[in-house]
């Protein structure tokens, strides 16, 4: 397993709508492991293939900052069969350094996908679970944080990356 170079804003790979994933093979899982050594290591509770640089609909999602295995979940092809509810909190991104913002998720969210072994399941997430799938899979369709907030906030925000991002270059 190694950890890899979580992307950044204003990255374009973080912009782009990802592809299905076709088929479940040595590959994949290579890069499912190593996504999961990489939230591990940043540490963070969720991460999507985007902000790796790939664009396949594969998120992993840890609640557990990696202490306990059973709370890792591998998604493939994740799509929100249906959502109840509203939670207004706060969320980060590794993607999006300092980055806190509050922002409107559904409360709890029923997501069918396909886990590592190409087999379809159904998971069930509320609350912090939730607001988690639903950040992760917001990232598959080229979706940040930002695209949640006002627009003043949002230019404000999008300035401050783009200088740290320069200064970081």
């Amino acid at each position: 397993m190694a950890v890899l170079t979580i992307r950044t804003y204003p990255d374009p790979a973080l912009r782009k709508r990802c592809r299905p994933v076709k088929a479940v093979d040595a590959g994949l899982a290579a890069l499912a492991a190593d996504m999961a050594e990489t939230l591990r290591a940043a540490p963070g509770v969720g991460l999507a293939a985007p902000q790796v640089g790939e664009d396949i609909r594969l998120i992993v999602v840890d609640l557990s900052v990696g202490t306990d295995p059973a709370q890792l979940h591998v998604l493939m092809n994740p799509e929100v069969v249906s959502a109840e509810g509203e939670q207004m909190e706060e969320e980060g991104c590794l993607s999006l350094p300092g980055v806190h913002e509050r922002v409107r998720r559904a409360l709890r969210v029923r997501v069918r996908a396909l886990n590592p072994r190409g087999e379809e399941i159904l998971l069930d997430g509320q609350g912090v679970l939730a607001r988690v799938l639903l950040h992760e899979m917001d990232h598959l369709e080229g979706k940040l944080i930002l695209d949640h907030l006002n627009r003043e906030k949002r230019d404000v925000l999008k300035k401050r990356l783009k200088r740290l991002s320069r200064a970081a270059s």
